[in-house]
């Protein structure tokens, strides 16, 4: 989908608001398009099967739009990484695998808050948000969601190159992750009482701070996150959550990668039943 995007980038228009707005669409109808009607042929032909090897196909096809082991593993290496007192390559490791932003000057903290608010959003975007999407409308919508959100992770910035091009994905963006993002940010707090976190104060930290955040969806799941596990998660110049709480460090990416599997798995688990009883072959 991203070499896809990339290609699309190539015929962008330039110099014109207007154009490039509409460009933005453009590439979201034709990818929502060619992705969901990929996903239906995919479940089309899978009807053919017996129930279980539909199921093993179409499961094969969801597990590509979900990224908890992708997730988890990124996040490990940075923490591995503080771990050895390697901060640049902590630094190098957050900026590859985790977020766009500027990583050159940050500390061992804000390495640490990076890779935890990311860990806490992808838990929405990359595991929750697809599945949810595949429990309402199968693969098509599955596949289609991930279309979205890979426009808005490569076109939704608010900088020069594509300001006017990236609106339409960003908010579309925006909507489809409305409802997965609060799902994620319940699941933490729920999650965090079998985790050993603090599951009273998630859900304190998160009607306080969830709307401090640029996005209206990143804030639930991140601010759960650093109310559960009691830290403070600042990107600086943008927002901090759970503010005075304790600095984070490596040891709390290893405790915020065991909060991901205690709130991602059972709600896998639950959507799963949920498909099974709803969309029975």
């Amino acid at each position: 989908m991203g070499s896809f995007i990339s290609w699309l980038m190539r015929f962008r228009p330039r110099g014109n608001h207007f154009a490039e707005f509409m460009y933005g669409i453009f590439i979201i109808l034709i990818g929502l398009g060619l992705t969901a009607g990929a996903g239906w042929m995919i479940s089309h032909l899978a009807s053919f099967l017996p129930s279980w090897a539909g199921w093993l196909i179409e499961g094969l096809f969801l597990k590509l739009t979900v990224s908890l082991r992708g997730l988890d593993h990124a996040a490990r290496e940075v923490q591995t990484a503080l771990e050895k007192r390697d901060l640049p390559e902590a630094r190098r490791l957050l900026s590859w695998h985790l977020v766009s932003r500027d990583t050159s000057q940050l500390d061992e903290s804000k390495v640490s808050a990076a890779a935890i608010e990311s860990v806490a959003e992808n838990a929405s975007d990359g595991i929750i948000a697809p599945i949810f999407f595949f429990a309402i409308g199968g693969l098509p919508a599955a596949f289609a969601y991930r279309f979205a959100n890979t426009a808005d992770s490569m076109l939704g910035y608010r900088d020069a190159e594509r300001e006017w091009l990236g609106k339409a994905p960003a908010r579309l963006d925006d909507v489809l992750n409305f409802i997965p993002a609060r799902l994620t940010g319940l699941f933490i707090i729920l999650s965090a009482f079998a985790a050993g976190a603090d599951g009273k104060k998630a859900w304190q930290i998160l009607r306080r701070d969830s709307r401090v955040t640029a996005s209206p969806n990143a804030g639930v799941p991140m601010s759960a996150m650093a109310g559960a596990l009691g830290m403070e998660l600042e990107k600086i110049n943008h927002y901090i959550l759970g503010k005075g709480l304790h600095a984070p460090t490596a040891v709390d990416i290893a405790r915020a990668r065991r909060l991901l599997y205690f709130a991602t798995l059972p709600a896998v688990a639950a959507f799963t039943f949920g498909i099974y009883h709803v969309h029975p072959r």
